[in-house]
């Protein structure tokens, strides 16, 4: 059960779920705009109002804005404000190396994607991590490679260390199976076409390879890997 100011201000109780409620980060879309700000659509009869004091750029309607879910300090009401980095947490995150974590992709940079990690901490993806098509707004499972001095995190989409490269071997067995046993991509192919195919860096791809080589399941040759 959730309990909102209607339009009349009045208290009503809902059983539906809102998209985000105080203390979330979250991407929702302009419903509406007018002279004092803009509404959006967070799964509620009301829409959540985000006024332009709060607003980074003018918002529009029918475009999505990573906001952070609030109250307002002179009416007690709940409201959006796109100036999320203020929200952030700032104490140095407790993570391990190869921690997962649920990550909100927040904003696109020359370095890659920056995230909001499980709702509390700044996060960057570096774009030569990414194998696959992500896009501001999306929600996905990452893992921690490294806490910086500054208390940002380093994440990595795909599982770190051995673990990464014990479910990529798998996956790599199981390509060959379903392949006539054969992948003509080796070691010296390059890193681009790696990417493509099995959505991993090269790094991972030989690690995998040299795993399956001496579970003595493959061979290695010019022409890339034969299932044994």
């Amino acid at each position: 059960m959730f309990i909102y100011l209607d339009q009349d201000e009045r208290l009503v109780a809902t059983t539906l779920k809102p998209k985000a409620v105080v203390g979330d980060f979250a991407c929702l879309e302009v419903s509406w705009v007018n002279e004092y700000g803009a509404f959006l659509n967070w799964g509620l009869m009301k829409d959540l109002f985000c006024p332009f004091r709060e607003q980074k750029m003018r918002m529009r309607k029918g475009s999505s804005y990573i906001v952070y879910v609030t109250v307002d300090e002179d009416s007690y009401r709940m409201m959006a404000t796109a100036k999320v980095e203020r929200h952030l947490d700032k104490e140095r995150p407790q993570y391990r190396h190869g921690d997962e974590v649920e990550l909100l992709v927040w904003q696109k940079t020359d370095l890659g994607f920056k995230v909001i990690v499980d709702n509390r901490f700044s996060g960057l993806v570096y774009q030569d991590q990414i194998f696959c098509q992500i896009s501001v707004g999306d929600r996905m499972k990452g893992y921690v490679d490294h806490v910086r001095m500054d208390g940002k995190i380093d994440i990595t989409l795909q599982p770190t260390g051995r673990k990464q490269t014990e479910e990529f071997s798998e996956v790599l067995l199981d390509y060959l199976k379903n392949n006539g046993g054969h992948c003509a991509i080796g070691d010296k192919s390059p890193a681009e076409i790696i990417a493509d195919r099995f959505k991993v860096s090269k790094k991972t791809y030989k690690k995998a390879v040299g795993d399956l080589y001496r579970r003595r399941l493959i061979t290695i040759n010019d022409e890339g890997i034969t299932l044994l």
